[in-house]
């Protein structure tokens, strides 16, 4: 099928400009399937996994239909996790650099209520969320939803999977009886058709596959017996495969953070991503994997929704997942934007009935492979090739990405091509360096001045 140009669909010229300036011109499967249907108004549900480009679909439709003279909020997204809120945030705003006075507001557990107070006071256009955060902003009778003319439901599999239904309940009692409706999922099991018929009108249903193909992924799957056995077969498969970024699935939180603190132990950058974690770590964690000064990290299902990284060359299924659609969303999570990717699957005799579900979901036969033999354990761990250094100030303190480049680059003490990623939020920033040049940088940032003073930083190890 060829792959259809935006300039096809009834986007204002200053959307299709802004597009063509960013690169994308040609829409990927559901893009073009979905959104001619949103731009004319009608409810769709997308089944697609991550990756597939759905973000930029809805967020079209939104700007598309955006009336930037009325001051109100007139499209409301909801997310499971505030890390998906904050890339569908990023994405809504590059995707509206041509509209101008356009504001976007994320409204997020787990970060503090007064700017958002603060923000409401001053009104949006667009708002992005998370299910419990915008509900208890409802109560209070911060937030409007009165001409909501949009309403958009992302990852709505994992929002209902992580209990949100009654704030969910609550959101679209609160909006306008009338409107257009937009839900997408990686899955849509009965939950999903049930939420669905409550808060739909006829909706157009539109599945379309990962957008990566899976020929890019080599799928091997490892008897074992025990935990223990299980911890080191992971081990095992790191150092033979030695992949520069891994994602390891377990089934629970405490798995999660015994398999995560044992490979630190081995000396593996590493890194946990689960309930459990403040949500300071959470962004560390995040913030490190993505610019590449953590290798692996061992995540739950629910905990890695959000995550959006296009280097990860190998995944782990410590356990079988417990639904065969799971499993193929976790591998889906290698092998894209045509890279190469190994998927490694552990499994024992008392997963025998999630690997006959899975053969079966897949139509194949699943032939186990022989673990690498003992002499892996002589290979040298393959370390991150980058180094975070955490800064003590951020967008309240008017600091800039510039302003950490250029205080790093001033005197040639370290390289720019030495310097990776830069993230600056409202009270932090990180700045992520080649490893040999770490301590240099380090040494920069906090004997130096920036904005005329100096702030505290330090390296993030875990």
């Amino acid at each position: 099928m060829t792959a259809l140009p935006f300039s096809s669909t009834p986007l204002s010229p200053a959307l299709l400009d802004n597009l063509a300036s960013l690169g994308y011109h040609s829409m990927t499967d559901i893009q073009a399937q979905t959104l001619p249907l949103i731009l004319a108004g009608k409810d769709v549900i997308g089944q697609g996994k991550t990756g597939s480009g759905k973000t930029a679909a809805f967020a079209l439709g939104l700007l598309h239909n955006l009336n930037v003279q009325r001051f109100r909020v007139q499209s409301l997204v909801v997310c499971p996790t505030r890390e998906l809120a904050d890339q569908v945030a990023v994405e809504i705003r590059k995707l509206a650099r041509a509209i101008h006075n356009i504001k976007v507001l994320t409204l997020c557990g787990g970060a503090p209520m007064g700017p958002q107070i603060g923000s409401l006071e001053h009104g949006a256009h667009i708002v992005v969320g998370t299910p419990g955060r915008i509900e208890e902003h409802l109560r209070k009778g911060r937030l409007s939803l009165n001409e909501v003319n949009t309403f958009v439901l992302d990852e709505a599999d994992r929002m209902l999977e992580m209990g949100f239904e009654q704030p969910l309940q609550y959101i679209v009692d609160h909006c306008p009886a009338v409107r257009q409706n937009l839900l997408f999922s990686a899955t849509y099991p009965a939950k999903i058709e049930q939420l669905a018929q409550h808060v739909m009108h006829n909706p157009e249903k539109i599945t379309v596959e990962s957008t990566h193909d899976h020929a890019t992924i080599e799928q091997y799957f490892y008897e074992v017996d025990d935990n223990a056995m299980r911890m080191q077969a992971t081990q095992k498969l790191l150092l033979h495969f030695a992949p520069s970024a891994a994602v390891i699935f377990c089934n629970t939180k405490a798995q999660c953070q015994e398999l995560c603190d044992s490979l630190r132990q081995c000396g593996f950058d590493c890194g946990a991503l689960h309930g459990d974690l403040e949500q300071k770590d959470r962004d560390r964690t995040l913030v490190r994997f993505a610019n590449q000064s953590m290798s692996v990290l061992v995540a739950t299902d629910v905990a890695a929704r959000g995550i959006d990284v296009d280097h990860v060359d190998m995944v782990i299924n410590y356990h079988i997942a417990h639904d065969p659609e799971v499993h193929v969303h976790r591998i889906g999570r290698t092998g894209r934007a045509g890279n190469k990717g190994v998927a490694c699957s552990l499994m024992s005799y008392k997963e025998s009935h999630k690997v006959n579900a899975l053969e079966d979901y897949l139509n194949t036969t699943v032939e186990p492979t022989d673990l690498p033999n003992d002499n892996v354990f002589g290979n040298p761990v393959k370390r991150a090739p980058m180094v975070t250094i955490q800064i003590d100030g951020g967008k309240k303190s008017k600091l800039r990405p510039g302003d950490i480049l250029g205080a790093l680059t001033a005197k040639d003490a370290v390289k720019g091509a030495q310097i990776g990623k830069i993230k600056v939020t409202a009270i932090s920033a990180y700045v992520a360096v080649e490893r040999k040049a770490a301590n240099t940088a380090l040494k920069v940032i906090s004997e130096g001045k920036m904005k005329g003073r100096q702030f505290r930083a330090r390296k993030l190890t875990k």
